[in-house]
């Protein structure tokens, strides 16, 4: 069998018909402007987020490591993705078979350990959630196994191309968006995606539905404005966080799955726009997972002003906390703990 792994990225782009600028032109500079701008926007949001999870020790919980791993995949996501856009444009006819893998490798294993992510937080709210804790009683040595396991699915479904699912021994097979990738890989990779995607949808409508079926029978107990207030809160997360998915993945799975299964579909025309897009998911992330805790909130406003006014850990952090869902609401019900009503957002 021949194989090509001794030619440039060129000699796949011109079979793919992929073409490969040798000068910038408008496009190339708006697409890469837009990239670094996203890619710095990341970086910066989720390295504030892993230092929040740190500095505060209210966040010691399970369910805060798994934020500070996704803010980590994003961090990752945001590097690898700014590595891409100097790598990209007139600057991708200067690169080696092995280069232009690391290069895709470091995007497809940032965005997979996002997405896993997700899922795994998803999973540890469902069980917290069904169990009506604030927090899960997953201990420290699981969690580091499960963010563990996550980055190694993750390494391996981005290590996979360049360990043999190419078309560097058979062209015909080339993808037109990643001609060095085989299409039977990028419709594997967009189905796989697709089923995390539908498992999520499921898990937080179960969740949703469970909550306001508790909810009701904890309306005797609390009143109806309050009811009503923790149904409504629930589903602007699971919207916010359904959407964002939706949004962001969506054109881009498409795309995947279209360039797979059609080899004469024109997909090359938004492609890299669709790739910002789905990148942006990275730093929604922070803002739906961490910003609508009111605990997270502050600890950002506190890291920011650190050069003015140093950091300070608030005596309320230390204070009263509840086990339960149940409880927390009749307490705010009630009015009798401030702290227990910052934590609301963990629970939805």
């Amino acid at each position: 069998m021949l194989c090509y792994d001794h030619e440039n990225v060129s000699f796949f782009y011109n079979h793919s018909k992929k073409n490969i600028s040798e000068q910038w032109h408008t496009k190339d500079v708006v697409v890469v402007s837009l990239g670094l701008l996203v890619s710095a926007f990341v970086i910066f949001t989720n390295i504030l987020v892993m230092l929040a999870i740190f500095m505060n020790r209210r966040f010691h919980y399970p369910i805060y490591y798994l934020l500070g791993n996704l803010a980590a995949a994003d961090l990752f996501a945001g590097i690898s993705y700014m590595y891409l856009m100097f790598h990209t444009g007139p600057w991708t006819i200067k690169l080696s078979v092995q280069q232009w893998f690391v290069r895709q490798g470091l995007v497809d294993t940032s965005l997979t350990a996002s997405v896993i992510n997700l899922m795994a937080i998803a999973l540890e709210r469902h069980q917290t959630i069904f169990t009506m804790q604030l927090h899960s009683k997953m201990t420290n040595h699981r969690v580091v196994l499960l963010i563990v396991g996550i980055w190694l699915i993750a390494i391996v479904l981005g290590l996979v191309p360049s360990m043999g699912w190419n078309c560097l021994c058979d062209v015909q097979l080339c993808s037109n968006m990643a001609p060095l990738y085989s299409r039977s890989y990028l419709v594997f990779w967009a189905v796989l995606n697709l089923l995390t995607f539908t498992v999520m949808v499921a898990v937080y409508t179960r969740i949703f539905v469970y909550v306001r079926h508790k909810s009701r029978r904890m309306s005797q107990h609390t009143s109806q404005v309050k009811h009503k207030e923790t149904v409504v809160n629930l589903m602007k997360t699971v919207v916010m966080i359904l959407g964002c998915f939706v949004v962001c993945w969506t054109p881009g799975l498409v795309l995947l799955l279209l360039d797979g299964l059609c080899k004469s579909c024109k997909v090359l025309t938004y492609e890299k726009y669709f790739l910002v897009l789905a990148e942006c998911n990275s730093f929604m992330n922070p803002i739906i997972y961490s910003y609508r805790d009111n605990d997270m909130r502050d600890t950002f406003k506190r890291l920011l002003c650190f050069p003015c006014v140093g950091w300070q850990q608030k005596d309320g952090q230390s204070g009263v906390r509840f086990n339960t869902l149940e409880q927390e609401v009749l307490s705010e019900s009630d009015g009798t703990s401030a702290p227990a009503a910052n934590h609301r957002s963990s629970t939805r």
